[in-house]
């Protein structure tokens, strides 16, 4: 039955709420900062390395959860739904019971639940071993310092960005920021990320810090670094000395390579709002069972931050955070949640055959019909072997559009200019992937580039065509996606 429009707007509004600003959605446009909103929308949409749109289906399960918990949320029922949607992550997962799960407002918010998790363990602190904040998410450089990254908190505490987050940030946290790519914008080896990896751990140890390593499993471009085999290396040379921790927020990971991560004792982050198909924002953390037994009591700072149920029961300190609910935060976790459940229920073979169809389109319409160029997601030379990451890594295309309007811009189009490119297409009903910082240009300024990507709702809608129809379909959306970018470089000059 169809919802009725203060409904619908009600169920919006609740989505847009219990985050930071990023939700917010500007009442002229009715979209957010990334051009998409907690609703359905007709556009051409292949967004999901920024941030989704909801599909039609998980709207009408959201309707359907909204419906239940009426006008307000109770915290003790807040508590049964979060314990509930833990239960259908581990089953997507295949996550042990003795894992704990943290549930946030963002990716960008887990950093924070890393920091918790290793506080106490060196007498100096924590060195945050970071790799490729440009990568991964400019937010991320406060959070993972212990910093406070944004005006106001998920739970509507005003804050200034850069500030300590009370004992959590400050001189016991210090951080790194490893870059992933080289001088010539070519994504480091693993073996040479290891490296580096290992000479700031070393550096942890001689300062009496704890090191914090994070490995990227899907970055803004479609990197995984440093390897297994290296990350392996480096515990078995330092042991308890470092802790993992797997920035996998695209989401653009299976379950065997979350257990290849818990059983090395890592935690792992993942975003519903990102591949998963969800509206912005949240996320969980997936924390092995060693942190839970050694943690400290929690910082009395993330009572800013947190809510009482988001922290699993039992763990030291969660009983300080408020006792309150967040109804935006639990709908935004049904949808997406409930993406992941339907792309799980679609045989292995039939995910494939959509991903390389789409695949073979982004290459036929875009890259053999106009100049854009894949920027690479994978080092020099190791093409072989990204051949053999998961087939979901092949969900996401970085377009380098330097040479896009070479009469209007003879040194090459810079990254303003795709800024401006992805509004304008965005306000056309085209909408990509923001722009990420990994191309030069000769005179040193940051190349043009967007990105192209799968989300999980677009796999489950597409399965059931057959190769004919799907290739079709996916064509014309190309198709569109270039016509829209010629228009976007036209009139932007």
């Amino acid at each position: 039955m169809a919802q009725p429009n203060s409904a619908i707007e009600n169920i919006v509004r609740l989505m847009t709420e219990g985050g930071d600003a990023r939700l917010h959605l500007d009442p002229r446009t009715g979209l957010n900062r990334y051009f998409s909103a907690p609703r359905p929308s007709k556009a051409i949409a292949y967004a999901s390395s920024t941030a989704n749109d909801i599909s039609e289906a998980a709207f009408a399960h959201v309707a359907q959860v909204a419906g239940e918990i009426g006008t307000e949320l109770a915290p003790a029922d807040y508590t049964v739904r979060l314990e509930a949607i833990r239960g259908r992550i581990r089953r997507a997962y295949g996550v042990a019971p003795e894992v704990a799960i943290v549930l946030s407002a963002s990716g960008t918010d887990l950093e924070y639940v890393a920091l918790a998790c290793v506080a106490g363990l060196a007498p100096q602190g924590v060195h945050n071993i970071l790799l490729g904040a440009d990568e991964v998410g400019s937010g991320c450089i406060h959070s993972a310092h212990g910093y406070y990254f944004a005006d106001e908190t998920p739970l509507g505490v005003a804050v200034s960005p850069g500030l300590p987050v009370p004992g959590l940030g400050g001189p016991m946290v210090d951080l790194v920021d490893l870059k992933v790519r080289d001088e010539r914008d070519r994504p480091r080896p693993s073996g040479e990320i290891a490296a580096l990896m290992a000479e700031a751990v070393r550096d942890a140890r001689a300062a009496g810090r704890h090191a914090l390593v994070h490995i990227v499993h899907g970055s803004k471009t479609g990197l995984i670094l440093p390897s297994l085999a290296d990350a392996d290396v480096m515990s078995a040379e330092h042991g308890e000395a470092i802790s993992l921790v797997v920035d996998a927020c695209q989401a653009r990971i299976a379950a065997p390579a979350v257990a290849d991560y818990l059983e090395r004792d890592a935690m792992v982050f993942v975003t519903g709002s990102k591949f998963m198909g969800g509206p912005p924002f949240s996320g969980f953390a997936l924390v092995p069972a060693r942190f839970r037994r050694e943690a400290q009591p929690l910082p009395a700072g993330l009572a800013t931050i947190f809510r009482r149920a988001e922290w699993p029961l039992g763990w030291p300190g969660a009983d300080g955070l408020p006792e309150s609910a967040n109804p935006g935060l639990l709908l935004r976790l049904e949808a997406s949640l409930y993406e992941l459940e339907r792309f799980l229920s679609l045989p292995s073979d039939a995910i494939e055959r959509v991903i390389l169809a789409f695949h073979a389109a982004v290459r036929f319409e875009i890259i053999e019909k106009s100049p854009a160029h894949r920027v690479a997601p994978y080092p020099p030379g190791e093409k072989i072997e990204a051949d053999t990451h998961p087939i979901e890594m092949r969900t996401l295309s970085t377009l380098d559009l330097t040479e896009l309007c070479p009469e209007a811009r003879p040194g090459g189009a810079t990254f303003e200019d795709a800024q401006g490119w992805h509004k304008a297409m965005a306000e056309a009903g085209v909408r990509l992937g923001q722009p990420v910082k990994c191309v030069h240009l000769g005179d040193g300024r940051w190349g043009a580039t967007l990105r192209i990507g799968l989300s999980m709702p677009i796999v489950s809608d597409h399965a059931a065509l057959d190769d004919a129809a799907l290739a079709a379909a996916f064509e014309r959306d190309m198709a569109a996606v270039r016509e829209a970018l010629t228009a976007a470089c036209a009139t932007t000059v």
